[in-house]
């Protein structure tokens, strides 16, 4: 999927939601646990009643991996049920990966040639070599880590440089000799706050992935207002707040009413910004 597909799906389902497949064998309701494969069980029928109030999923890796192989086959099942029967979604492989060139190239096969999602998150440290073997791929996407939510972003990300600059700064602007903004995109927490003017001030045009509303305490409105670039340029994440809604036999009812709310912020906030011009 490139940028301008993205793009429009956003104004057609008038959303930038991107919900959180973080798929807990020990949160979801118990009467799944029957079921020869329970975490599918759930994604299905998450997918199933959120699907047209979201742009994207976003399966996170460790979730399933935890389970050894059968947690896998429950992701590659989740991937492909979203690829057959929603295929206007975007899927990011939250994996967080980024290692030396051979061992990138391994990664990206294993999420652009095998499993076949859009986009994966990666981890700079590493610099260029660890990154380029992702961007090989055409319509492919590298969501680049550069300011996140948690606690000890402020352990490197926010450290000054000889420059002046802080570190995750510096991660936007070389990381911008790699890639455009048609090909990469950057996680920035959505408890950041102001700190998105610093971002959009040296990746304007970028999509931003954005995690933290909802359970992590983010404010949608607080993003709107310094992160949406003309063509929206957000895909918020929320994960705990739709898909742990509710522990019962009605959570995929539940989560859709979840979804439907934000969804609906959303389009209040896309009208506002004259992205769209009506509002459902």
């Amino acid at each position: 999927m490139n940028k301008q597909q993205l793009v429009e799906n956003i104004k057609k389902k008038q959303s930038f939601l991107c919900i959180g497949l973080d798929t807990d064998i020990q949160k979801i309701p118990q009467h799944l646990l029957a079921d020869e494969d329970p975490l599918f069980a759930f994604n299905k029928a998450i997918i199933d009643r959120t699907a047209d109030y979201c742009v994207a999923y976003k399966p996170n890796l460790a979730f399933y991996e935890s389970l050894g192989i059968k947690g896998v086959g429950s992701l590659e099942k989740t991937v492909g049920y979203i690829r057959k029967n929603y295929p206007d979604q975007f899927i990011i492989a939250d994996a967080k990966r980024g290692d030396i060139g051979n061992t990138s190239e391994m990664y990206a096969r294993s999420f652009f040639d095998h499993m076949k999602v859009n986009a994966v998150t990666v981890a700079p440290y590493m610099g260029e070599d660890s990154v380029k073997p992702f961007l090989i791929y055409p319509e492919s996407w590298v969501i680049l880590l550069a300011l996140t939510s948690n606690k000890g972003s402020q352990d490197f990300q926010m450290k000054e440089m000889s420059s002046g600059e802080h570190l995750f700064e510096t991660v936007l602007k070389k990381s911008q000799e790699w890639a455009t903004d048609e090909q990469m995109m950057y996680v920035v927490g959505a408890t950041q706050g102001e700190l998105f003017h610093d971002v959009r001030k040296y990746a304007p045009n970028h999509f931003l992935l954005v995690p933290g509303i909802g359970a992590q305490g983010g404010s949608l409105a607080e993003v709107v207002t310094y992160g949406m670039n003309d063509q929206c340029g957000l895909l918020v994440n929320s994960s705990r707040a739709i898909i742990y809604a509710d522990n019962s036999i009605h959570f995929a009812e539940t989560a859709r009413n979840e979804a439907y709310v934000i969804q609906q912020e959303m389009a209040g906030y896309l009208q506002d910004k004259g992205i769209i011009h009506t509002k459902s």
